[in-house]
């Protein structure tokens, strides 16, 4: 199991939390929610859960608990800028397809 981040992505969250100023890391997960049935969330964490898997990549720690991973196992993030746009961009093997405004995906 793994998650995984391109270097523009590895450095926003580093950039998040250092300018947070604590913090063991960022958490990546689901919650269900939307017409797809699962949206991405991301939050900081400052106390890891007993069912938590925490990544390292390139000394910036990513945490998953136990029920999210089984979703997401395999995704990569990334950070886009396009235009005026920029945020995180979820690159999720296990998605089977989205809602219409990107917002859910389903598994």
């Amino acid at each position: 199991m793994a998650i995984s981040m391109t270097p523009a992505a590895t450095e926003r969250v580093r950039s998040f939390l250092q300018n947070r100023g604590k913090g063991l890391g960022l958490r990546l997960g689901v919650k269900t929610t939307g017409c797809s049935g699962l949206a991405y969330v991301l939050e900081f964490v400052d106390e890891l859960n007993v069912d938590d898997e925490v990544f390292n990549i390139d000394d910036v720690n990513i945490i998953v608990d136990g029920k999210s991973l089984v979703h997401i196992d395999g995704t990569q993030l990334d950070f886009v800028k396009e235009g005026l746009n920029e945020g995180f961009k979820f690159t999720n093997p296990n998605a089977k397809g989205e809602c219409g405004c990107g917002e859910s995906f389903n598994v």
